[in-house]
């Protein structure tokens, strides 16, 4: 499942490395602000070389983030990962390829369209036919 989420850069935690079972790791921790009504602050993770493609944006950046979700479990505690797997520049528009699903809340609620009063079933006092 593919996630996004759009918001201004506002810090970038310290590069951690390490060795593996699989040779050297890198990661990096960064955290977006929405600039919603009530802004909402995310960190997500940039492993590898998504690590180095975070140093080509500078503070206050607005970007777009497609994540992953991933959780796991030690000693009987839950850890989660938001893993950004591609870090745009975000612009106005929307971009050509669509998002399978995003974590931006949208601004109105969606709503059923209102149904004509003449579709609507009329009752009269004859048809009051209920068990209790």
């Amino acid at each position: 499942m593919a996630l996004e989420f759009e918001g201004n850069l506002i810090k970038v935690l310290n590069e951690v490395t390490g060795q593996g079972k699989n040779g050297a790791w890198v990661k990096q921790d960064f955290v977006l602000e929405t600039e919603d009504q009530y802004p909402k602050k995310a960190c997500f993770t940039a492993w590898g070389d998504k690590s180095a493609d975070l140093k080509t944006f500078s503070l206050g950046d607005k970007l777009r983030v497609t994540f992953s979700v991933e959780s796991r479990e030690y000693n009987e505690r839950w850890y989660t990962d938001l893993r950004a797997y591609r870090i745009d520049l975000a612009s106005d528009a929307p971009s050509a390829s669509a998002p399978v699903a995003s974590s931006r809340p949208s601004s109105a609620p969606a709503s059923k369209p209102a149904t004509p009063a003449a579709d609507l079933p009329s009752f009269s006092e004859d048809d009051q036919d209920l068990p209790f």
